[in-house]
């Protein structure tokens, strides 16, 4: 019985935390400034993207690359394929000072919280 207790608390305690790891596709409003970046691979980018992002490939060094060039007092919302590269990208951000970084996660996440369609 203690096992069993101890197990279900545990489980709790994952399945509560994971649930925080995931941005929620909650409506965002991002303002006419806000700079819209995808740090999925180019394949990944020509074969889908949010209407407007650019391009910053996390895994190809390229977002690296970019980063000492952005405008940390700008605002950028950030998403990739499953929302563990755009969660990188916001860490590297903040980490340089960036204050104003939205992670949209997911692509699908990103669309359906911006409804910012994908075109290609």
């Amino acid at each position: 019985m203690k096992r069993s207790l101890l197990a279900l608390a545990a489980s709790l305690l994952l399945a509560t935390s994971l649930a925080g790891c995931a941005p929620a596709s909650e409506p965002i409003e991002l303002s006419a400034d806000t700079i819209l970046i995808d740090v999925r691979t180019p394949g990944e980018y020509d074969a889908g993207h949010l209407d407007g992002a650019i391009l910053l490939d996390l895994s190809g060094g390229q977002f690296a690359a970019a980063l000492p060039t952005l405008d940390a007092d700008a605002e950028y919302a950030v998403y990739c394929k499953s929302g563990n590269r755009s969660g990188q990208a916001v860490a590297l951000m903040e980490n340089a000072g960036f204050d104003n970084v939205i992670d949209l996660g997911s692509i699908g996440n990103a669309t359906a919280s911006t409804q910012i369609e994908i075109v290609q």
